[in-house]
């Protein structure tokens, strides 16, 4: 019904996509109440706010917390829930990660598919269904700032606005999610200083500011070793056996007479799929238990690191009912931090939805406490999303986007975690097409121009037969 509306807004389409991945929203610690999230965040949103404001739509800024578009008349309030800040790009990439490169019909760049692509997407559906017919609901398109750390923004919306009686969130797959898993995040922490007498000690660790929800790609470290108790030539070959054997991808140099660096390369993923990627932090670890223990060093927090976690992690070591409609327990260790009095490790676990979450967090501590000297800590849980399949919201998107792009696609389980999960009666829809690649959070990140179209296609469709029936 709108596709010929959304090829006419197809130039603008793209370049405002282009101009919104150029603006590299990352969260960033400030003082600045205004701007909570950060200067560039802060300039994501005034960017859209700008954008929808010249298209006749109302916006609002929400303290700077987060903002909306609206559009339509009407008493009941259609909300489309979107977020504008992005994980650190990270390195490695073939084009600039905010430069907004547009080669072989795909515009590259951190946030084209997670969400700014998706967003873009949302708000000409918007423009296409309001000038062409009129609604009877208001939709309004919420646009999130904190989206990739806790949520503080979508939760200043709760408290302070008007909340929508049905919901969708561009931020995940198409044709729609009807499931998602839970999200536990949990760090480990172990006392360094009794272990600074030892002939090998970890003077640094460098993993890149990894955030906890990104499969890391890069982690070093670098040991200090008493060359009276250890001849030097000997240690490295030892590494490089242990290497060798596992077939890990670790440099290893000798940067001054005493001193061993080990640098870790992985392969970036998001942390909802973690087989997608090679876990950098993962490899070094298990490297540093084996020549540790080789040489009679038993580091607590490792030696739990290579007993209940391992390089594959899926829940078996901890003897955990771990898979369902969803899929398998999952782990991501994304972050290895380090001072001269503690090492910890941080962790992103991915929860089928019939396991609980309390139960996992519980098999973690129980496993902990047979160590004497790691602490647990829980910082972040989310609840898992189920929706059944026969819903309204469900089968309702789910034929919209057979409709609109002639497939024949069924409703799908994630292991990531969408704005979806913050609202009743909402769902994440798109953009992500089918049997595409998921580039979220992965190095070189792109959406292709015809799914940014297509995206967009879909989403108008979607707010016309939501705000008109």
């Amino acid at each position: 019904m709108f596709e010929s509306v959304i090829e006419n807004y197809k130039n603008e389409i793209i370049e405002n996509t282009c101009n919104l991945i150029k603006i590299p929203s990352v969260y960033e610690k400030t003082n600045n109440q205004q701007k909570p999230f950060g200067e560039n965040c802060n300039k994501a949103l005034e960017f859209m706010l700008n954008l929808g404001r010249k298209m006749g739509f109302k916006t609002k800024n929400i303290d700077g917390y987060c903002g909306y578009i609206e559009c339509g008349e009407g008493e009941e309030l259609i909300g489309i829930i979107g977020h504008l800040d992005v994980v650190p790009a990270g390195e490695g990439w073939k084009y600039e990660p905010f430069s907004a490169t547009i080669s072989n019909d795909r515009i590259y760049g951190r946030g084209a598919i997670d969400d700014k692509g998706p967003v873009i997407s949302s708000l000409y559906a918007m423009k296409a269904v309001t000038n062409s017919t009129k609604l009877n609901k208001r939709v309004r398109l919420i646009l999130g700032l904190n989206e990739e750390n806790d949520w503080k923004c979508i939760n200043y919306y709760k408290q302070h606005e008007e909340l929508p009686s049905i919901s969708f969130s561009p931020d995940a797959d198409f044709p729609c999610i009807y499931a998602e898993k839970g999200i536990l995040t949990i760090y480990l922490k172990e006392e360094y200083a009794k272990y600074k007498d030892n002939a090998i000690v970890i003077k640094t660790i460098d993993c890149n500011n990894n955030a906890i929800n990104v499969v890391p790609k890069l982690c070093t470290v670098v040991l200090k070793v008493d060359s009276n108790k250890i001849q030097n030539n000997k240690f490295i070959n030892d590494i490089r056996e242990i290497i060798k054997e596992k077939n890990y991808k670790i440099e290893v140099e000798q940067i001054y007479s005493d001193e061993i660096k080990l640098t870790s390369y992985g392969i970036s993923a998001h942390a909802a799929h973690p087989d997608l990627g090679v876990n950098a932090i993962s490899r070094l670890i298990d490297v540093l238990y084996k020549i540790f223990n080789k040489y009679n060093i038993n580091i607590e927090i490792f030696e739990f690191f290579e007993k209940f976690v391992g390089i594959q992690y899926n829940g078996e070591n901890l003897k955990i009912d771990y898979e369902d409609e969803s899929g398998i327990l999952t782990l991501n260790v994304g972050t290895l931090d380090f001072n001269e009095d503690n090492i910890q490790i941080g962790m992103n676990i991915r929860v089928p939805v019939n396991t609980k979450i309390l139960d996992i967090e519980n098999k973690f501590i129980e496993v902990v406490n047979q160590f004497n000297n790691i602490k647990c800590e829980v910082r972040g849980k989310k609840e898992p999303l189920y929706i059944p399949k026969d819903n309204y919201l469900v089968t309702t998107l789910n034929n919209i986007f057979n409709r609109v792009t002639n497939m024949n696609e069924k409703p799908i389980a994630i292991g990531g975690a969408t704005y979806a999960r913050a609202f009743e009666n909402c769902i994440s829809f798109g953009a992500n097409l089918p049997n595409q690649q998921d580039m979220c959070h992965q190095v070189d990140e792109f959406i292709t121009i015809d799914n940014l179209i297509i995206a967009s296609k879909v989403y108008a469709q979607a707010i016309y037969e939501l705000g008109t029936k």
